[in-house]
């Protein structure tokens, strides 16, 4: 079985379709968040997303911003500022759709979560530290979460007191073991000094995960932006995943 994991599209459908186009026949689609916020396709990803098979989604932080859920004092002033243009271009029916997303959820033995399993829609899995203490909030062989824009693999055994880190190596599966929280990266918005979108396939029977990188054109996304007057911050930081 092939199951898609996506997080922190971010309005950025060139390299959702990138994404989409590598991963070749899936049976189910996981997306754990952050549709919207920072590009220029908002509707554009939420009906590329809502065609995945057996789809799973959750709503992330810029998502709940946008509907207001969230106060948006809380985003950087060009993060705001993306927010307002995302709100005037959404589409009713999408907007609808955004509404009905939970922030957390549990299939068999994956917990999913935008933030973390404590905080699913703003806490920052950052550390070994806050990752150990997120393990108790969670009965799950694993958790999967975005947000951070970062691709890891925290890991706990029996027998130990703190989470290991790893960084996984782009395209290549691993066998997975419990207890661990995973990060596939960010679809639209890479921030680990890789500009290619990042992505997973999880295989639950085979309990494998098989982290990805695909690149994209950058550069038209980066027109789109600018013809949209979305912040040149934003624009700029594609090019090398910052």
């Amino acid at each position: 079985m092939q199951i898609l994991i996506i997080s922190d599209i971010h309005a950025n459908l060139t390299a959702l379709q990138a994404v989409l186009s590598n991963a070749g026949e899936i049976d189910s689609a996981w997306c754990l968040g952050d549709l919207l916020g920072y590009g220029p396709d908002p509707n554009e990803c939420i009906e590329c997303i809502r065609q995945l098979p057996n789809l799973v989604c959750l709503i992330g932080n810029h998502d709940a911003a946008v509907l207001n859920l969230i106060d948006t004092d809380a985003f950087n002033p060009e993060a705001r500022q993306t927010i307002v243009w995302t709100q005037n271009a959404l589409l009713p029916e999408n907007e609808t759709f955004l509404k009905s997303l939970p922030n957390k959820i549990q299939i068999d033995n994956v917990t999913l979560a935008h933030g973390s399993p404590r905080q699913p829609i703003w806490e920052y899995l950052l550390d070994s530290y806050t990752a150990t203490r997120n393990f108790d909030y969670f009965d799950t062989d694993f958790c999967f979460v975005g947000h951070t824009h970062l691709p890891f693999i925290f890991h706990l055994k029996n027998d130990q007191n703190n989470a290991s880190l790893t960084i996984p190596t782009p395209n290549k599966k691993i066998e997975l073991s419990p207890r661990a929280i995973l990060n596939a990266g960010s679809v639209g918005q890479p921030r680990d000094r890789d500009p290619r979108a990042a992505y997973a396939i999880f295989d639950p029977d085979q309990q494998t995960w098989d982290y990805r990188r695909v690149t994209y054109e950058i550069a038209d996304v980066q027109k789109r932006m600018n013809n949209a007057g979305l912040p040149s911050r934003h624009i700029q930081r594609l090019s090398s995943g910052w």
